[in-house]
Formats: structure tokens, sequence, C-alpha cells
């Protein structure tokens, strides 16, 4: 059972520089042991739902919407966004909020952010915890939105996806193409086209990130969060997500000391299961749990149970490790 939602200690706006301030929210114990949470996308937001897979009573929860995202400013904002800005984001809260150590965490997207992170910064980083591994790399793109990937499982939904894409009938369907004609929708005059387009792009992942359908997760109402999701997806997607290909396994020798919880869905259509399995394959100190009857989203019973023992047995842990 999760625990009980509980209200932020403090919420505010930091100044990042750029012309960009990012919100973050902090709960639990003032003076717990730091953990930071990683929201998915590029182009999700925070919850409170994230805060309920951490022990009030232990963690100093620390949560944050990254660039043009959720409640930070400017909203939907593509200048000076890019994967190395939110990197620089992340280590920016630590500087603020006087972290030494933390458990870093995240799900999918936030997945990316912080394996790069705990790359550049081994030092500040005592555990992970990763639920939904997401690479970045070219062959997982090509998974998602490519027609020999995800769409071999879910035709009917990729047709939708595609059509509204509005693609040359000769024209070879590949990732950076539909996200470049998503892009140019998503950022035309026309406020209809814009909101059609979110509305499609969304409803694919959203539609391919359970294992049982759920209604609600179609067509969903919120057409902000909709474009904030669909606008940086496509801004990050067609730039290789500003990282280099590989980035992440070739360079796991700098992770080897950081121990690390890696949870993944069985029927994980959005990212594959097989990138977490290399992931872990590549990590000694790691340990990956398969979970059984899930696919990608944090919301299914399986996914949620498993993150949250996770995150009491790091807990325990770090109380028999630290001084």
């Amino acid at each position: 059972m999760l625990y009980p939602d509980i209200q932020p200690n403090q919420t505010y706006q930091l100044d990042v520089g750029d012309g960009h301030s990012i919100y973050i929210e902090e709960s639990g114990n003032p003076t717990g042991y730091p953990v930071v949470y990683c929201h998915g996308g590029p182009g999700g937001s925070t919850s409170g739902f994230f805060r309920r897979f951490f022990d009030p009573n232990y963690y100093r929860i620390v949560l944050f919407d990254q660039r043009g995202c959720g409640q930070s400013t400017p909203s939907l904002s593509l200048t000076n966004n890019t994967t190395a800005h939110l990197l620089a984001d992340i280590e920016h809260i630590r500087k603020h909020l006087s972290i030494k150590k933390m458990v870093l965490a995240g799900g999918s997207w936030g997945t990316t952010l912080a394996l790069l992170y705990a790359q550049q910064y081994p030092q500040h980083v005592s555990a992970m915890l990763l639920r939904g591994i997401f690479l970045a790399r070219e062959q997982d793109l090509k998974w998602l939105y490519e027609p020999d990937g995800a769409a071999r499982l879910f035709p009917d939904y990729y047709q939708e996806f595609i059509r509204a894409a509005n693609l040359a009938d000769d024209e070879p369907i590949t990732h950076q193409q539909l996200a470049a004609s998503y892009l140019a929708q998503l950022t035309s005059s026309n406020q209809f086209s814009q909101i059609a387009a979110a509305k499609h792009w969304c409803n694919w992942e959203n539609r391919i990130s359970v294992l049982h359908h759920l209604e609600s997760r179609e067509n969903v109402d919120d057409m902000h969060a909709n474009k904030t999701m669909a606008l940086m997806e496509c801004h990050y997607f067609t730039q290789a997500s500003f990282i280099e290909e590989n980035q992440i396994l070739q360079n796991m020798d700098k992770l080897q000391n950081i121990p690390a919880t890696i949870i993944h869905g069985r029927y994980d259509a959005v990212c594959d299961v097989s990138q977490a399995w290399q992931l872990a394959e590549k990590w000694q100190n790691s340990r990956l749990y398969i979970v059984p009857n899930s696919g990608h989203s944090l919301g299914e019973p399986f996914m949620a149970e498993a993150f949250l023992n996770a995150a009491n047995k790091i807990a325990r842990f770090l109380q028999e490790n630290t001084n």
C-alpha cells in the first residue's frame, strides 16, 4: 500500500538561469535522507502520486518540473532546453538544497536523466531507483515510433498515429519524419492543428503504456499537458535527445560503485524490456526486477508495488549503512 498523500512542506520557483525557473517541492522529513525524483517525458510533470512511494518519516522527498514543463516557467519554452540544461538544473537543485549525497530516482525519460546525471556526478549519488528504462538510442526510438516495433502489437492505434502525421504516401515512416511532422504542427500558427496534433501524439503513448486497457488514458482532456508532452518529446527526439548515440551504456564504468534497483514491466511496449536487461548486464552493482503482468505505467498495481518495496528496501539499507 502506498504511503498516504501528504502536502509539501514547501514549494517554490528556483531561478536556474537562461531565462528559466524550475518548480520544486519538498515533502516528508526535512532532515531525512534526500531522494530526488526525475519525472518522465520529455514533457511530463511532477505529481503528488510520486511522493507516495517514499517513506515520509525517513526521506526528504524532492520533486521538480523540468524546463518548460508543469509549473516551471516559461511554460512550453524550447529555448535553452536540452539534456545538458536539464542535467545542469539537477546539479543546481542539489547545490541549492545543500545535498551532499542523494538517492536518485526516476521513471522512463526520468531514468535517462538520472543515469546521465549519475555518470557526470557519481560522487553525489548514493543509490538509484529506476523504473521503465529508456536509453534514448536510435533503436529505442525506432521501437517506439516505427512500423517494426510497438506498432506490430498495436497496428490499429499506430494507424491513427501515423495518419495524423500527414506524411506523403511515398514517404518512409521513420521516427525522425514522424517527430518532425508533428513538431511542425505543434509549432504552427493554427491552434486547432496544435491541439489535434498534441492529442494524437499523446494518445499513441498513453494507449500502449498499460498492459490492461484503461479508457481514461485515452483522449486526455488536459490540452496543456498534452501539448507540453508532445512538444517536448518532438523537440528532443528530432535532436536524438541531445546526447551521443549509446552514450549511457558506453559510460557504465562510472556507475559501478553506485547500487541500483532497476524495475521494468515484462510487457512494457513503450520501452521494451531489453533496454533494462542490457543496462543491468553492464552494471554489476544493480539488481533487475522484471515485473510480471505489467506494462510501462507506474500506475499499474504490480509496478507500483515493486517500486514501493524497492524504495523501502533502499531506506533500510541506508539506515544500516549511513552514520
